[in-house]
């Protein structure tokens, strides 16, 4: 499965992104989905996980309230809608996705998007 990361850019403080990870088959569909980002010199981080049928969803304290995962299932696509950005939410964002992840673990995935820049400015 190859995923496509997008919908990176430049926003200012307070504003709002939305990430788009678009795959290339319907086994998608069958697998849970996770965000990820990684700042310079700093380690990947979670930032939000969906299971395979949308049922659950979880994010970490750091983003939760702000950031939205969901899925479409027509269009194959997984999407973070990110609300109220900050300075320190500025990252390469990274989709990636697995049959069982431990979701908060970048290993426990098997495949994962190019990423994607964003850019939170003060």
């Amino acid at each position: 499965v190859q995923l496509q990361a997008s919908g990176g850019g430049l926003v200012q403080t307070g504003g709002s992104l939305r990430l788009s990870c678009a795959a290339s088959e319907r086994t998608f569909s069958r697998l849970g989905v996770g965000w990820f980002r990684q700042a310079p010199g700093k380690e990947r981080e979670f930032v939000a996980y969906i299971t395979w049928s949308s049922s659950s969803t979880y994010y970490p304290d750091s983003v939760k309230g702000r950031f939205t995962v969901s899925r479409d299932g027509a269009k194959n696509t997984v999407y973070l809608q990110m609300n109220s950005l900050k300075p320190e939410d500025t990252a390469v964002y990274y989709c990636a996705a697995s049959a069982s992840p431990v979701m908060s673990l970048p290993g426990s995935y098997t495949y994962w998007g190019q990423g994607t820049l964003v850019t939170v400015s003060s």
